[in-house]
């Protein structure tokens, strides 16, 4: 196991490079001039500005010597500085990822929660009412776009029956805790602010939803047809011969062999919603890595645009290495070698 483990833990280090290598070059080739992109109109018009500007962000360099300079900081975990915020990449990152963090653990528990439940009782009663309005609501899931449904949420249940907060991950009232680790419902936890901690769960309800409903659906839809394979087989058969009740066949026997393929949509889905929630940040006003990595690809920032990157492959990789992990812990048939 600690080999295997080491092993990819060094596969990450050629990812990671890989990965810098790629979108540092890609982003680079984008027909666009981040001098336009981040000075006024009246400061692209004075030469001297314009040559500051350049000279102070490496832009009046080649671009294999801004690679290697790229990389030579790279090599000592300096992710270089934003060109619109002005601060340290690494601190946007730390200052922006724990929203993102907090928001897709929730989008991912309601995801899990009701996808698996949804999963067993659609194979369950198979082919009846109750599995058509369930498929119906999974296919609804995987397939209606992201940022539509996060606006028809909003309308409905913020400005028209007015149950839910609006955008925002807070009041605009409240005050954040001073320090802690940026997560707000552990912090107000934490600190005894129950009213903060009040205020952030109702402002998680929508987005959390709107993002947990299309990986709900994946894992519904995995979850029954997995089940359904399992609950055919024989041991399945002889469990239920020896007079055990239905329920303990399927939560004993059937579902935990049938979680491995659940785990790894489940996984794949994090990691979507860790890096693919853009859209839904921004309609939201939620002050993650996805607003973050939006407002750094329109003015071009490139360290900012290369750090997310790397932000998000080395997330892809540490989550499958705990999806191989886990498989494991399911299944102790898996072997690592």
């Amino acid at each position: 196991m600690l080999r295997f483990i080491g092993r990819r833990l060094l596969f990450l280090l050629f990812l990671l490079f890989g990965v810098a290598l790629f979108v540092f070059i890609l982003s680079h080739l984008v027909p666009s001039d981040p001098v336009a992109a981040n000075l006024s109109q009246s400061a692209m018009n004075n030469p001297e500005i314009v040559a500051a500007f350049k000279e102070k962000w490496g832009l009046d360099r080649s671009l294999f010597r801004q690679l290697i300079l790229y990389f030579q900081h790279l090599l000592t975990g300096d992710l270089g500085t934003s060109i619109r915020t002005g601060n340290p990449v690494l601190n946007d990152l730390r200052q922006f990822f724990p929203a993102t963090f907090e928001l897709s653990i929730v989008a991912m528990a309601i995801a899990l929660i009701l996808g698996i439940l949804f999963g067993i009782i659609s194979a369950i009663y198979r082919n009846k009412s109750i599995d058509h309005v369930i498929r119906t609501i999974s296919i609804s899931g995987v397939s209606i776009p992201s940022f539509w449904f996060a606006l028809i949420m909003l309308n409905v249940f913020s400005s028209v029956l007015g149950i839910t907060p609006g955008p925002g991950r807070i009041d605009s009232r409240a005050a954040t805790p001073e320090g802690g680790t940026g997560l707000l419902l552990f912090d107000s936890l934490i600190s005894g602010n129950f009213q903060l901690f009040s205020d952030v769960v109702m402002h998680l309800i929508l987005p959390g939803t709107v993002l947990g409903f299309f990986t709900m659906g994946l894992i519904a839809r995995q979850t029954r047809s997995n089940l359904l394979e399992v609950m055919s087989l024989d041991y399945i058969r002889t469990a239920r011969s020896k007079g055990q009740k239905e329920s303990a066949v399927i939560i004993k026997h059937a579902l935990s062999n049938s979680m491995i393929p659940v785990i790894t949509v489940a996984g794949m889905g994090f990691c979507n919603l860790l890096g693919g929630m853009v859209l839904v940040e921004n309609i939201f006003a939620w002050p993650g890595i996805g607003q973050y990595a939006y407002l750094s690809a329109v003015s071009l920032d490139f360290p900012a645009i290369c750090g997310v990157s790397l932000l998000i492959a080395f997330i892809y990789v540490v989550i499958n290495l705990l999806i191989d992990i886990l498989y494991g812990v399911i299944d102790p048939r898996v072997r690592y070698r």
